[in-house]
């Protein structure tokens, strides 16, 4: 029945149908070619108690957040902040473009979106400085990776939402390894700028004061402390954290002066559509996990892996490659929705701390959206920066191959992931 499902879904993939209805139509088929068209009376029952999640809510205002504060000028504010610290070193605006995904990971938390609104500003920039359009592309969509690792992370909460998992435990443990992941992707520029001769930065005249950068940067710099330090430390929960980011936002952009009701209305409209469509992804991914878990797929999956000596991190790193390559081709709510129902109860049953299980599977996704053939950040910026595809792939491979080496490091060394939370007692 597994395979059934899977041909299924590739005969709707190939005809064009939008991947929320071709996995929402290949799990009613099989009910039908499994005999069980009887259970399909259950299912809308089984839609809304999969949609009927509290954490879900928290998802929809951090969405929220990103939008207003994407429109409300704060793009530029923390580039001049991060120009600041760092601006003055070899390869510069690299360092720049890291440092500022990391400010906007803390405020938006989606890989995309960060690479949308850095790409605009950040390429043109280093092109005007010598670097070569596929360079700054490059590490664009390569630093946006990060967005989703450090809290507040749509993904996480995503995943959390499905597997039962605390979020402020997974918003923890998202800290440590997105922080590393930056600093691997300093090392990683500091090397390609000497070996590539990229310009200095500039003089130290021609870089913007801290104090007055910081003072601008200050309200979108605060976000992240209300978020990360209302839901670590227990003073609210993800949701109130959430409903709070986004009275922050607002506030935020009557200070940068660049929030109109205009765009505020926008931002709510963006929203509303992409929380329509996470759900009806939601919607789809119940109708194939309840024939899943007629079908008993997880149980299945268990006992093939075991049969072929797959136990523990052999079958982690397993999950591993099969999450790299779902990135690749899948929107990463529809991947979440899909896969972690079937492969999270198993590495939980093998050992795996759902809490770490999150950030490895977060990582893989994003990693995905810089990887051929589709990568969704790869889209995005070749798009914004008018550089041919391909190009650009292949001045990201580097990012790539660091990135994977990393997500290799964060699941063998699960104590990366898992410090913080055990210190603050998730």
């Amino acid at each position: 029945m597994i395979w059934l499902s899977i041909l299924l879904s590739l005969f709707f993939l190939v005809s064009g149908t939008a991947i929320a209805y071709v996995f929402g139509s290949a799990a009613i088929l099989s009910f039908f070619a499994a005999d069980k068209a009887r259970y399909l009376a259950i299912l809308p029952q089984r839609i809304f108690s999969q949609l009927d999640v509290f954490a879900l809510m928290a998802m929809v205002l951090f969405i929220m957040v990103g939008e207003i504060m994407n429109r409300n000028g704060v793009t530029k504010s923390l580039i001049r902040f991060a120009m600041s610290f760092v601006g003055r070193f070899k390869g510069g605006l690299g360092h720049v473009n890291i440092l500022t995904s990391v400010f906007f990971a803390g405020i938006s938390g989606s890989a995309v979106a960060d690479a949308a609104s850095l790409s605009n500003t950040l390429i043109p920039a280093m092109c005007k400085q010598g670097y070569s359009k596929s360079y700054a592309g490059a590490i664009t969509a390569a630093s946006a990776v990060i967005g989703p690792i450090v809290p507040p992370s749509i993904i996480l909460i995503f995943y959390g939402a499905l597997m039962q998992v605390s979020i402020g435990g997974l918003f923890a443990a998202g800290i440590i390894p997105g922080l590393l992941l930056s600093v691997t992707l300093f090392i990683m520029n500091g090397i390609m700028a000497h070996k590539l001769d990229h310009p200095g930065g500039g003089k130290s005249k021609e870089l913007p004061p801290v104090w007055p950068s910081l003072y601008k940067a200050l309200p979108a710099l605060t976000l992240p402390v209300i978020i990360l330090g209302g839901i670590v430390f227990g003073i609210v929960t993800p949701t109130e954290a959430a409903g709070l980011a986004v009275v922050a936002a607002l506030v935020a952009g009557t200070f940068y002066e660049g929030l109109s009701l205009k765009s505020l209305f926008q931002g709510i409209e963006r929203t509303a559509i992409l929380t329509g469509s996470i759900f009806i992804i939601l919607a789809a991914a119940a109708c194939a996990g309840y024939i899943g878990s007629l079908e008993q797929w997880p149980q299945k999956i268990a006992t093939l892996s075991m049969r072929f000596g797959l136990t523990g991190i052999q079958f982690l790193l397993l999950v591993n490659f099969l999450f790299l390559l779902a990135g690749m081709v899948m929107d990463i709510p529809m991947a979440i929705a899909l896969l972690v129902p079937l492969f999270g109860p198993v590495c939980v049953a093998q050992g795996t701390d759902p809490t770490h299980l999150g950030i490895i599977l977060c990582l893989n996704l994003t990693i995905g959206l810089i990887t051929p053939p589709i990568g969704a950040c790869l889209i995005v910026v070749s798009a914004i920066s008018e550089d041919n595809y391909w190009s650009l792939a292949r001045a990201t491979l580097p990012f790539v191959a660091v990135e994977v080496a990393f997500l290799i490091l964060i699941t063998l060394v699960p104590e990366l992931s898992l410090y913080l939370p055990r210190l603050l007692g998730y």
